[in-house]
């Protein structure tokens, strides 16, 4: 990518997903200087043509030399500075498919235009002021959420609603700076330094950052999503809770064991938190070479998996099967499942869950009784999840933006540097040494919102964008 910030030009790309007999509408994008005058060349309309911007034209692509038709097409024109990319930008909204929207790209190229990088777009908005970089970042989780919650963190990262406090605690240790170094050239020009007031101000400056490092885990889970493993027995009915839980049905049920030869997967949404749900085959000795397959990769999905949900038939019980199974998957995220209650009474419940208890080294909200076969016991399951996974306060935190992780690592650098000055204040070292670190802190928090930032860093956040993005 950092040979073409330095070559600039028109760039194009189609900013749309494209599947085939899917879509009704695709979309070309091309953002540089001769963007217009491309345009030009291939969009023809019978009527008379306003090239004003922020106005829809309607008519016809069609190839500059041979004049054929291309497609039937909208044209929006966004002059700059009142574009995405702060540069002209010009969009042909075609007929979905695959079709037209490559002969319109190929076309634009040959005018003179060429391919987007990924994240291309959203580069030249950064570098042309239009955002800074948490809400470049935005834009790219905002187009991947799997969650309406995702969906909205990056919606407040967007509107600088996590930039806006940064640049406030930057501007804080600037102004700190100024105070400390006005001090080293002119100390006897100037009143003593209030060293109670710099404490704190950084004292402030260290809770606001450790409130926005509190946010990271929550934003990453959101963000990513969790990954489960339903586990057990053949026939203890995981196939049966996969299908009650999506309220499809994604895996086979029947009565014979071992209907399960490989992992079926599933999505799901459980308070924000994107959830793929894996059933597995069921684990047990066999002969049967596929079915052994199945078995290996179940063993696989679980030890990868986030969280294992161990099911149990709590119309046979703990067998030694079980606890063998528990011992070849066992890990900190587990949630023990007894499926069938329907067949048992409460007391021969009670009795199962302690032994479960007990056998397991579990906590009785981690334990969970549901008869997949009727639907019941799936809000319990949710709870269940949501409690494990983050003391169940998912709902509670309501975060209103979270940092992620190339945030959360600045931010730390920054916090350790601000404490390294408080440390250096209580030593009395002199006003050079404070400075030091400060300057730390200040670079740290301008690598968040862009002020401060390197090549290599942003190489490495705009390669994860799509192409026409």
């Amino acid at each position: 990518m950092a040979e073409f910030l330095a070559t600039g030009g028109t760039i194009v790309a189609i900013a749309t997903a494209i599947v085939p007999q899917q879509g009704s509408v695709g979309i070309v994008r091309m953002s540089g200087t001769d963007s217009q005058s491309i345009a030009k060349q291939l969009f023809y309309s019978p009527g008379r043509q306003i090239w004003e911007s922020h106005r829809i034209l309607y008519g016809y692509i069609r190839h500059p030399k041979t004049l054929k038709i291309i497609d039937e097409v909208l044209l929006l024109l966004m002059l700059s500075p009142r574009s995405y990319t702060r540069e002209d930008v010009v969009e042909f909204h075609c007929h979905g498919g695959i079709i037209a929207v490559q002969q319109v790209l190929q076309l634009c190229i040959e005018l003179g235009a060429r391919l987007a990088q990924p994240g291309e777009f959203t580069l030249r908005a950064f570098l042309n002021g239009r955002l800074d970089l948490t809400q470049a970042e935005s834009v790219a989780e905002l187009v991947g959420s799997q969650s309406i919650a995702a969906a909205q963190m990056a919606l407040a990262g967007l509107q600088g609603k996590l930039a806006n406090p940064i640049r406030e605690l930057r501007g804080t240790c600037l102004d700190i700076l100024a105070e400390i170094e006005a001090r080293v050239d002119f100390e006897e020009d100037l009143p003593p330094l209030n060293e109670s007031e710099i404490i704190a101000q950084i004292h402030h400056v260290l809770e606001e950052l450790s409130q926005f490092l509190a946010t990271a885990d929550t934003g990453e889970l959101l963000r990513t999503g969790l990954k489960v493993a339903i586990v057990g027995r053949p026939n203890v009915g995981k196939s049966s809770l996969l299908n009650a839980w999506s309220r499809s049905d994604r895996a086979i049920v029947t009565d014979l064991p071992g209907t399960t030869r490989d992992v079926v997967e599933s999505q799901l949404v459980v308070g924000g938190i994107p959830i793929q749900v894996l059933d597995t085959a069921g684990i047990r000795h066999s002969e049967d070479q596929v079915e052994k397959i199945g078995i290996e990769r179940s063993r696989q999905t679980a030890q990868s998996a986030d969280l294992v949900l161990l099911t149990l038939d709590a119309a046979i019980g703990l067998t030694e099967a079980d606890l063998d199974i528990y011992q070849q998957v066992k890990k900190a995220g587990l949630i023990v499942i007894f499926n069938k209650i329907d067949q048992v009474n409460p007391q021969e419940l009670e009795e199962l869950k302690a032994k479960a208890i007990q056998y397991f080294n579990l906590e009785n909200r981690e334990i969970v009784p549901m008869s997949a076969a009727l639907n019941q016991g799936i809000p319990e399951l949710e709870t269940a999840i949501l409690n494990l996974v983050q003391g169940g306060n998912i709902h509670a935190a309501n975060l209103e933006f979270a940092i992620n992780q190339r945030q959360a690592t600045a931010l730390t650098r920054a916090k350790v540097c601000l404490e390294q000055v408080e440390t250096t204040i209580k030593q009395q070292l002199p006003f050079d040494f404070w400075t030091i670190d400060l300057r730390g802190a200040i670079h740290a928090l301008g690598e968040v919102t862009g002020e401060e930032v390197t090549e290599s860093v942003l190489d490495r956040i705009f390669s994860r964008f799509c192409i026409g993005k």
